[in-house]
């Protein structure tokens, strides 16, 4: 698994040279130092759900709410500064942070203690959390003037160079890999989707892994409501409409398998990188808003194929390996 994630990393990091060399043909100005800066601060927000995204995956889930949450959270957050424009900075985004993760644990629990199906569960609760931001906000957005100078200063400060955000996603990227190499929900994760059956065995609890799975995703949505919020400065009922199939297809593309137990925080990184790459560089050739709707729907279907091929020859490799023990 481990040779099969680095074949796609290696992949996906010439792909993305490649794609920035083509790019720099057509628009120079595009390899600039600080626009690659700005290409990578651009795809922060993507990475940080992706990351989250891709450990629900992992588990043999999805969460279609991402996106949906993403903006329940920044719109609570956007109508707190409003009304308190002196509460902390860092106590809100826990605030948001913290709503995110009871967003995604309601999707656990309906998963976990219902065993209704994950992709039914998150569909559900995506039309649910539109609606509650519509309930909350009476439809009303809230603009930059209504929201505080910290509140919106936060993820363009910089720091030795680079943005705040670039930075958070950063720190991020160093958690989710602690979490996913040495601890032993990382290894419960992979072990759940690879085989939920055999994990059962291993003393590992699959309902509630999976249950812990959609808080991360769901506490990561709430930290991106905010940076997307307070970025952009406006929240509304429509924001990040649509967002969750960028986030699934940084996956997809990434090598994480829908099927379950394969992927990397590297993989997925670069997988949401490369969407940001396309999605940063295809304006500025003058290619139409259509064609890119086609080119990353034609880009989605290629990485699930390579995955599904990959998938089957490391089947094919290991009912070898065991001919081999018992001929």
């Amino acid at each position: 698994m481990k040779r099969l994630s680095g074949n796609r990393e290696m992949l996906l990091v010439v792909a993305i040279v490649a794609l920035v060399a083509l790019i720099a043909l057509r628009f120079p100005p595009f390899v600039t130092p600080g626009n690659l800066v700005n290409v990578y601060n651009d795809s922060s927000i993507l990475i940080i759900l992706a990351l989250g995204q891709m450990a629900v995956i992992l588990t043999r889930c999805i969460d279609l709410s991402m996106a949906a949450a993403l903006a329940l959270c920044g719109m609570a957050a956007a109508m707190v500064n409003a009304a308190m424009p002196g509460l902390p900075i860092p106590l809100l985004i826990l605030i948001a942070m913290a709503l995110g993760t009871v967003l995604g644990a309601f999707n656990g629990l309906l998963v976990w203690k219902l065993d209704i199906p994950p992709i039914v569960v998150t569909l559900g609760t995506l039309t649910i959390y539109r609606g509650l931001i519509f309930l909350l906000s009476g439809g009303a957005w809230i603009n930059a003037h209504q929201m505080s100078p910290a509140f919106k200063a936060l993820p363009r400060l910089n720091l030795l160079g680079f943005p705040v955000l670039s930075w958070l996603s950063l720190a991020m990227i160093a958690i989710m890999l602690l979490v996913m190499r040495r601890t032993p929900l990382g290894r419960a994760f992979f072990a759940v989707g690879g085989n939920p059956h055999a994990a059962v065995y291993t003393g590992i609890d699959v309902g509630r892994t999976r249950f812990l799975a959609y808080c991360l995703s769901g506490m990561l949505a709430g930290l991106s409501g905010y940076l997307w919020v307070s970025r952009y400065a406006v929240a509304y009922v429509d924001i990040a409409a649509g967002f969750e199939l960028d986030i699934i297809a940084a996956c997809v593309i990434g090598g994480v398998s829908i099927a379950g137990g394969i992927g990397s925080v590297a993989g997925t990184v670069l997988g949401a990188l490369f969407l940001g790459v396309i999605k940063n560089a295809l304006p500025v050739i003058d290619i139409s808003p259509f064609a890119q709707m086609a080119i990353s729907g034609t880009v989605i279907i290629v990485a699930v194929a390579v995955n599904a091929r990959s998938e089957k020859r490391k089947g094919r490799v290991i009912l070898k390996k065991a001919e081999a023990t018992h001929g």
